[in-house]
C-alpha cells in the first residue's frame, strides 16, 4: 500500500495509462535486482525494454519477462536487435525470437543501420499487422545526429506515424549524448520545441531520458506526465519525485491553488484515418480527465 500522499502534486494517472509513461531500460541489470524492482514499484513503471541485444545473453531471461507478466508491465526487445537481424538477412528468426516469448511490442529504428525512411516505413508495416510497433528517430552517433535538419526528425516521425507505428521513441541513447541532447547531454530545446509544436499528438512521443538533468528539462518543458524512456532500474521513484514536483530540481515547477497539473491536451493532431488511431499499448487505456485550462506553457490545471 502507498503511502499517503497529503501535499498538492500534479495529476498523475493509474495504469493503464496513455500518457506519463515511464519506460524502463533492462541493459543488464542482475535477476534479483531486476525483480525486486518491478515487484517493488509496478506501479510507476509501463513498459521494460530489453536494450542492446542483451536479451540473446541474458540467462534467466524468460524469469524476468515472466516476473514482468506478473506484475502488469510490458515489454519488448530494443531497436538494435531489429537493426543486427535486418543486417544479417535474419528478419525471419527474429520473428520468431518475438513469438517465442510472446512478445507483442516491436521496436523498428535507424540509429546505426543507415535505412532510408521508405525501407523503414515497410518495416513498420510488416510488423504492424501482428504487433505494436515503436520506431526510433535519431542517430546514436553524435556526428551524424548533430547533422540532421530538425525538417528531417519532423519528415521521420510523421512518416513512421504513417506507415503505422502507434508511438516514436526519440533518441538519446543510454548516456544521454546524442539524439534530442547535445555531447554535454544538454537538451536540444530547439528541437524539443519543434517536434512538441508539431502536427502530432504529444503522448505519441516518448522521450528517451537517461539522466537526471534530461529528465528535469523534459518535465520543465512539457508537463509532469511527459512520456520518458531509457529509465535506468535505480530512478524509477526519483523520476516519479521530479514529475510530483516533490525534489528540489522541480520544486518552483508547480505552483498555484491547488497545485494539480495534467499534460496538456494537445492541439496538434494528425488528420485524417492516422488521426483516428488510437496508440495505447495492449491493455492500456486512454484516460479521460476533466476539462483543463491554460496555467503555464507545457503545463495545465484542473478546474
Amino acid at each position: 500500500m502507498m503511502a499517503q500522499n497529503f501535499l498538492d502534486t500534479p495529476k498523475r494517472s493509474d495504469k493503464p495509462r496513455d500518457f506519463g509513461l515511464t519506460c524502463l531500460i533492462d541493459n543488464g541489470v542482475p535477476t534479483r535486482h531486476f525483480r525486486d524492482v518491478v515487484q517493488s514499484n509496478a506501479h510507476l513503471i509501463d513498459v521494460v525494454k530489453f536494450g542492446w541485444c542483451t536479451a540473446l545473453v541474458t540467462v534467466d531471461l524468460e524469469q524476468k519477462i515472466q516476473c514482468l507478466v506478473e506484475n502488469d508491465v510490458k515489454f519488448y526487445f530494443g531497436g538494435t536487435l531489429f537493426e543486427k537481424a535486418l543486417a544479417q538477412k535474419k528478419l525471419d528468426a527474429f520473428y520468431r525470437f518475438l513469438k517465442r516469448y510472446d512478445c507483442q511490442i516491436v521496436e523498428v529504428s535507424n540509429g546505426t543501420l543507415p535505412i532510408d525512411v521508405t525501407e523503414k516505413g515497410r518495416h513498420i508495416a510488416d510488423f504492424a499487422k501482428e504487433f505494436y510497433v515503436l520506431s526510433e528517430v535519431g542517430k546514436k552517433d553524435i556526428d551524424e545526429a548533430d547533422d540532421m535538419p530538425i525538417s528531417q526528425w519532423l519528415a521521420e516521425i510523421h512518416a513512421d506515424l504513417a506507415a503505422g507505428a502507434k508511438r516514436v521513441i526519440l533518441e538519446a541513447r543510454e548516456s544521454g549524448q546524442s539524439g534530442i541532447c547535445n555531447a554535454n547531454g544538454q537538451l536540444r530545446k530547439d528541437l524539443v520545441e519543434s517536434i512538441s509544436n508539431s502536427q502530432f499528438r504529444s503522448t505519441d512521443a516518448i522521450w528517451e531520458a537517461p539522466t537526471k538533468s534530461l529528465q528535469t528539462a523534459l518535465i520543465a518543458s512539457l508537463g509532469p506526465n511527459v512520456n520518458l524512456g531509457n529509465i535506468a532500474f535505480s530512478d524509477v521513484i526519483g523520476l516519479e519525485t521530479l514529475r510530483l514536483g516533490i525534489r528540489s530540481d522541480t520544486f518552483t515547477l508547480y505552483d498555484g491553488p491547488d497545485g494539480h497539473f495534467v499534460e496538456p491536451k494537445s492541439s496538434h493532431m494528425v488528420k485524417g484515418s492516422a488521426g483516428d488511431r488510437r496508440r495505447t499499448f495492449d491493455g492500456f487505456a486512454r484516460n479521460q480527465l476533466p476539462e483543463s485550462k491554460a496555467l503555464m506553457p507545457g503545463m495545465m490545471m484542473l478546474k
